[in-house]
Formats: C-alpha cells, sequence, structure tokens
C-alpha cells in the first residue's frame, strides 16, 4: 500500500472518531525490507494498514502504536541484525531500519 493510501485510511479512521497511531519509516541502513518513508496507520482496536518492514516487526510496531495512543510519548524503534528484539520478530535480513511512531490528533 502506497504511503499516500495508508494516510488516507489514518484520515479516515480518524474521522470516523477512531484513535490512531502513525509509524514512518526515518531511516535504514543495509538491507532493509522498506525504505524510508513507508508507514503504518494503527487503528486503536490493534488493526492496521500499511508495512514498515514486510512483516517482520510490523507486531512490535503495533504494540508501540497502541502504547503511544494511550497516552505514551512519540517513540522511535531500532532494529536491527545486531538487536536482539529484531532476532525475536524476524529482523535477520542483515539490516537496521529506525521507526517514529506518533499518536495522530
Amino acid at each position: 500500500m502506497a504511503s499516500e493510501d495508508v494516510l488516507a485510511k489514518a484520515a479516515e479512521w480518524a474521522d470516523e472518531g477512531y484513535r490512531v497511531a502513525l509509524a514512518t519509516v526515518v531511516q535504514t541502513w543495509g538491507s532493509s525490507p522498506r525504505p524510508a518513508g513507508s508507514q503504518l496507520a494503527i487503528r486503536h482496536d490493534a488493526l492496521f494498514v500499511g508495512s514498515v518492514s514486510g512483516g517482520c516487526v510490523e507486531g512490535k510496531v503495533v504494540e508501540a502504536g497502541l502504547e503511544v495512543m494511550n497516552g505514551g510519548s512519540p517513540r522511535v524503534l531500532e532494529f536491527g541484525v545486531s538487536n536482539e528484539d529484531a532476532w525475536e520478530v524476524g529482523l535477520a535480513c542483515g539490516g537496521w531500519v529506525k521507526i517514529y511512531v506518533e499518536a495522530l490528533q
């Protein structure tokens, strides 16, 4: 799904009264599954659209989005081949990705 489609869905959800978070790939290095600018929109019931990693870290990003929507601060998540969480969630592609997660108001 293209970033503009993810943003359109996030706006649609917000207009319908859902709480929404947005995750954006802000930096990559090496063999990263998705390029910088890739986005994932998360609804407060854990429904999501888009992709920030081709599936390997989406679960952790959705968890962070839910926390941010529930009063947490925006945050930057980092996953890479040397990161223990990366192996746990399956990012073993040899790359590194930095993802910014924020709640939309």
